[in-house]
């Protein structure tokens, strides 16, 4: 990891899930659950910002930050997230949406700290990403994947008219993308995801 740090237990899963309330009126709030059924993360996403600047916590009661997700960009369509480890303050790394692909397959890059493309999360079938567009009836599911293609982990939306759930299966966690950058990538899905559904 970046500056040998020993990440928090929270980053030590293979499988999490990612819930978020849709009809929140002012903002999002995030619960990431471990495993076990308790939060590993918590998060909260401010409404009307046109900055993102999402602060992820271990817990509800804020105490302890973990990540900090912000773009210096206004829109969000091809914008590029920074993540930051939020206990050093130190860069992990980025994600950027892939803009234009993103209108019909959501897709995203990984970069690594020092700004080289490490992997990708798309969604896994371009029929099923439009589908998903037209009705909120068909879930999205994603693949992240090496640059070589070797599978990273895979994300899957469960149906809830109410509530945005997303499970995370890790596959293969020792890899060249930071665990903090997967925990990134499923927040921002829901933050994301969530706003346009909302």
């Amino acid at each position: 990891m970046a500056g040998g740090n020993t990440l928090h237990a929270s980053f030590g899963h293979d499988r999490y899930m990612f819930r978020r309330k849709v009809f929140k009126v002012f903002g999002g709030a995030f619960h990431v659950y471990d495993p076990a059924g308790g939060v590993a993360f918590y998060g909260e996403q401010k409404a009307f910002k046109l900055k993102e600047d999402l602060r992820v916590y271990a817990d509800e009661r804020l105490g302890e930050e973990l990540l900090v997700i912000k773009t210096p960009q206004i829109l969000d369509w091809g914008a590029t997230y920074y993540v930051q480890d939020g206990a050093t303050g130190v860069g992990v790394g980025a994600l950027r949406r892939k803009g234009l692909k993103s209108m019909f397959k959501d897709e995203w890059v990984y970069m690594d700290a020092a700004g080289n493309e490490v992997g990708r999360l798309a969604e896994s079938s371009l029929l099923g990403a439009l589908l998903s567009r037209q009705t909120n009836l068909m879930p999205q599911t994603y693949r992240i994947a090496l640059n070589d293609g070797r599978e990273v982990a895979r994300i899957k939306q469960h149906f809830n008219p109410f509530i945005l759930k997303y499970t995370m299966d890790i596959v293969n966690g020792d890899g060249e993308i930071d665990r903090r950058l997967l925990m990134a990538s499923g927040i921002l899905l829901a933050a994301i995801e969530g706003r346009q559904e909302s």
